[in-house]
């Protein structure tokens, strides 16, 4: 075995490094070459270069592949570009789009490993005659019986696993993660020491398709009745006043609502039907019970043998906050989480990670986007109730 745990001497061993221009995969790549391996570099371009070709912090756009191409030829090894802005619009900014009109809060990022770069990529580097495609996320995965198993990195700051988490088996045996076990000025340290031109690169920002970070112009190009004015309703009944478009809302948000109030109000529910935005008290965020849809499972134990009384687990909801404790039930088609501690702001769309434990170390279970949430009875209660009338009274 070499240090990918495949079998072979490294120079008998093909990897396809996935570039992005940034110095993470850039040392990925010289890591690799340094060792002996045959190394193949892969850059993807995936949007409309104009808008953003020389924005600082982008991904992927057309700096980052003259920044990746400059590094293939230091490292000397095998570069392509590899066209995708067709598949990524279709796979990725169309449905980011949708999903936003139909009152979610999606993540670009897990589609996009999920499509083009772990599936469409993937196959790309099969058909290079790889053995492994590497990529520069931080996150670690190691052997684990006949497949491998994923953790979390050792850089906690740096931790990618909330946008990994529907990496197949199939995908996860074939992929290799050689940051996983190094922080960020390590890596650093090793850009400069071997030459690099993007030791000091800022890290890619925002949504990477999305110029200076104004996502609700792309969604109201592609969904213009996400733009559609509307009524902003507390959970009362009350109308409070008008947006401009559910777009430039999120379930949990507090600034921006545009609407005063005497006690501090919060986005708590979107009705992108009726195009109104509610809000409501904190308290009216609170849940413990969240319904999974598209679950990827990655453990030992078939997600079909859980128990009716279900496992513990830690359950991480936003790619911010730190895994918290749960419980995984299954029902059925159905699976959702109990938390043991309410949590807030969560929204549809968004995803729930799983986790076997706390730590850097824990092993990543896999996980699913949030479908719905329960709130509280009193909290539930009033949602239904302005859901089911007609126009709720003026204020």
């Amino acid at each position: 075995m070499n240090s990918l745990d495949l079998p072979g001497r490294p120079e008998e061993t093909r990897v396809v490094v996935a570039m992005s221009g940034g110095v993470d995969s850039s040392v990925v790549a010289a890591i690799l070459k340094g060792e002996g391996y045959d190394v193949v570099g892969v850059t993807l371009q995936l949007y409309d270069q104009g808008a953003t070709a020389h924005r600082a912090g982008s991904c992927c756009a057309g700096r980052d592949i003259d920044d990746a191409r400059r590094v293939a030829e230091t490292l000397g090894i095998p570069y392509y570009v590899l066209d995708y802005e067709e598949r990524f619009r279709k796979a990725v900014i169309d449905p980011f789009a949708a999903s936003y009109a139909a009152g979610e809060t999606p993540i670009p990022c897990v589609a996009c490993n999920q499509t083009v770069k772990f599936a469409d990529l993937l196959q790309t580097a099969r058909d290079l005659g790889a053995d492994a495609l590497a990529t520069g996320h931080y996150i670690r995965s190691r052997v684990n019986g006949a497949h491998r198993a994923l953790y979390r990195p050792v850089d906690a700051d740096r931790d990618q696993s909330y946008f990994l988490f529907a990496t197949t088996q199939e995908q996860l045996d074939y992929l290799r993660f050689p940051l996983g076990g190094m922080t960020k000025p390590e890596v650093r340290a090793i850009a400069e020491r071997v030459g690099l031109s993007v030791a000091a690169k800022q890290d890619s920002q925002d949504i990477c398709f999305v110029p200076q970070g104004r996502y609700t112009d792309i969604i109201a190009k592609l969904t213009p009745e996400a733009a559609i004015p509307g009524d902003i309703v507390h959970i009362d009944g009350r109308v409070l006043g008008r947006h401009e478009g559910i777009l430039r809302y999120t379930i949990g948000q507090r600034r921006g609502i545009g609407v005063a109030a005497a006690e501090p109000l919060y986005v708590v529910e979107l009705d992108p039907s009726r195009a109104r935005v509610v809000v409501g008290p904190r308290e009216a965020l609170e849940t413990r019970k969240v319904f999974l849809r598209d679950v990827n499972w990655l453990g030992d134990r078939p997600l079909s043998e859980i128990p009716a009384a279900g496992i513990e687990i830690f359950a991480r909801l936003r790619s911010t906050r730190q895994p918290a404790p749960a419980t995984l039930h299954r029902d059925g088609d159905r699976v959702f989480i109990e938390l043991a501690e309410g949590e807030s702001g969560i929204a549809p769309g968004q995803a729930c990670v799983l986790y076997d434990a706390e730590g850097t170390d824990a092993r990543v279970l896999g996980g699913g986007f949030i479908a719905r949430s329960e709130r509280s009875a009193a909290a539930q209660a009033m949602l239904a109730r302005i859901s089911a009338d007609g126009v709720p009274a003026t204020a």
